[in-house]
């Protein structure tokens, strides 16, 4: 149901591994509960963001809620695409939903995240 080759955290955003650069969006079980978003707020190009902290917001129909940084480093893509289309994210959460690029400044970081089998886990001890 999750993409395996995916990494996941607690705050149900996901990281696609590509060297020490990742690629940062929310889970489609995060998306689900949302219900259909019609704003998100990213940082810029050069914004350093930190592991656990906040990075942007995601409004939807149903309410506002925060974005969490799954890793720490500078954001050097910003997926620009979803403020024409922000319902990109509930239409493809692992492909053209994605938020951010960040380059790495603790590799390490990743250790501490989730497999999609764990992730399933932790999403059904949540229900």
């Amino acid at each position: 149901m999750y993409p395996a080759d995916l990494k996941y955290d607690t705050e149900h955003e996901w990281v696609r591994i590509d060297g020490d650069v990742v690629t940062v969006g929310i889970s489609d079980y995060a998306q689900d509960h949302l219900g259909e978003v019609v704003f998100v707020d990213l940082p810029a190009v050069g914004d350093t963001v930190t592991a656990g902290d906040t990075f942007g917001e995601v409004e939807s129909v149903k309410s506002v809620s925060d974005l969490y940084s799954p890793v720490s480093g500078e954001v050097v893509k910003v997926n620009d695409a979803l403020d024409g289309a922000p319902e990109t994210i509930n239409d493809d959460a692992y492909g053209a939903g994605w938020m951010i690029e960040v380059q790495l400044s603790d590799p390490l970081e990743l250790d501490g995240l989730m497999s999609a089998e764990e992730y399933e886990a932790f999403i059904a001890s949540e229900a």
